[in-house]
C-alpha cells in the first residue's frame, strides 16, 4: 500500500504523545519520513476543518506543486506559503512509531479531554492523512456522506446506500 487509507482512533496522553497507526508508518517509511534517522513528519493545520494535517515527503512535494503554480512574488504564492509551510512542525517519530503533539497544533483540533475523551482519530486521505478529535470527525464524516447522497440524487444515481 503506497497511500494513506482508512480510519483509526488511538489514545492521546496529557502530554500530547500518540502511536501513529501503523499502516500509516509503513506508507510513511516509504516515504523516507518515518524511517530511522529522519527528521519527522510534517504536520500543520488544516486550512478549512478542525484537524491536523500530516505526511511524509510526498505531502510536501503536493505542496511544492501548488505553490509552483502561482506566480513567484504573487500575493496568493505568498499567502498560501505562510498558510501552509509557515504552520507546519516536524514531528519527530520515536522507536515505538509516537509523536509528540504540539500543544498549539491539539488546540487547533480540539484534541482536548473535551473535545476526544483522549483519543484522536487518524484519516487517510491518499497523499496524507488527518488527525481529528473523535466527535468531530463523526460530524464531518456524516456531511460528507450526507453530501455524496445529495449528490448521486442530483446526478440520477438515486438514494441508496453506497458501497
Amino acid at each position: 500500500m503506497d497511500r494513506f487509507v482508512s480510519t483509526f482512533t488511538n489514545k492521546i496522553d496529557a502530554k500530547g504523545r500518540v502511536s501513529i497507526p501503523a499502516p500509516f508508518r509503513a506508507v510513511l517509511e516509504r516515504d523516507g519520513y518515518a524511517s530511522a534517522g529522519s527528521s519527522g513528519i510534517y504536520c500543520y493545520p488544516s486550512l478549512d476543518a478542525p484537524a491536523l494535517d500530516c505526511g511524509g515527503e510526498r505531502l510536501a512535494k503536493k505542496i511544492d506543486g501548488l505553490l509552483a503554480g502561482l506566480p513567484d512574488y504573487s500575493d496568493e504564492r505568498d499567502e498560501l506559503s505562510v498558510a501552509l509551510y509557515g504552520d507546519v512542525q516536524i514531528l519527530s517519530v520515536d522507536g515505538d512509531g509516537r509523536i509528540v503533539v504540539p500543544e498549539a497544533l491539539r488546540a487547533h483540533a480540539g484534541l482536548t479531554e473535551a473535545g476526544g475523551g483522549g483519543q484522536v482519530t487518524f484519516v487517510g486521505l491518499g497523499d496524507k492523512f488527518q488527525i481529528w478529535a473523535p466527535v468531530a470527525f463523526e460530524a464531518r464524516r456524516k456531511a460528507a456522506r450526507d453530501k455524496v447522497q445529495e449528490h448521486r440524487k442530483l446526478l440520477g444515481g438515486g438514494g441508496g446506500t453506497a458501497a
